[in-house]
């Protein structure tokens, strides 16, 4: 009963439409202009760097609190499998919000990043370096994402010995559900098409 009682609260924390209010406080429908992604990438774009980097912390703690105070407060396991498990609501949460009616959800990779700096602070820091070393490199915001989701995974089984342990594959299953929410964004790199940082008005669904 506990651990059900965590994983709404951590879902519905995660459920929180951070740039859909954004966008409505500026009277804007973020899901109608830019990528239509209520993520903080979009927000930037569309509404300034203050609105995104906003976005982007709010989201970050969506996951990261949920994570790191519900185990405790139901007197449940941190790390595997508890905390894990209350992390992974708080994403589903981001991509599909309860107040949205499970749709017009972000890509997950500001929470996710909050749930594994609470899950692994270290290996998250490291997949943080390389998402901005990627993109003041490339200037494309997905392919900062692609990479750093990839080196989270890398650096935990780096951590780990190469060792398949429980916190690794997750991290691998996350790897692979970012890459999966950024399949058009992949699509688009690959033909040259993915908008630059900066860059023009990408096309719906872009990051």
């Amino acid at each position: 009963m506990m651990i059900a009682l965590a994983l709404v609260l951590a879902y519905v924390a995660g459920s929180f439409p951070t740039a859909y209010l954004v966008g409505r406080i500026n009277g804007v429908d973020l899901r109608t202009v830019g990528s239509g992604n209520l993520g903080a990438t979009n927000v930037q774009r569309t509404l300034g760097w203050r609105w995104g980097l906003l976005v982007y912390v709010v989201d970050f703690l969506k996951g990261w609190l949920p994570t790191l105070l519900l185990p405790g407060a139901f007197g449940l396991a941190q790390g595997w499998p508890w905390g894990v498990a209350i992390g992974v609501a708080a994403i589903a949460g981001h991509v599909k919000p309860v107040f949205l009616m499970g749709k017009g959800g972000g890509k997950g990779v500001a929470t996710a990043s909050g749930v594994f700096m609470a899950l692994a602070p270290a290996a998250t820091l490291g997949a943080i370096a390389t998402f901005i070393a990627v993109v003041a490199i490339s200037r494309y915001v997905s392919l900062g994402s692609l990479v750093a989701a990839l080196s989270l995974a890398l650096i935990l089984l780096w951590q780990a010995g190469a060792v398949l342990t429980p916190l690794v594959v997750v991290g691998f299953c996350i790897a692979a559900f970012v890459f999966w929410t950024h399949r058009e964004n992949v699509k688009r790199l690959m033909r040259g098409e993915e908008r630059r940082l900066g860059g023009p008005s990408p096309s719906k669904g872009a990051v």
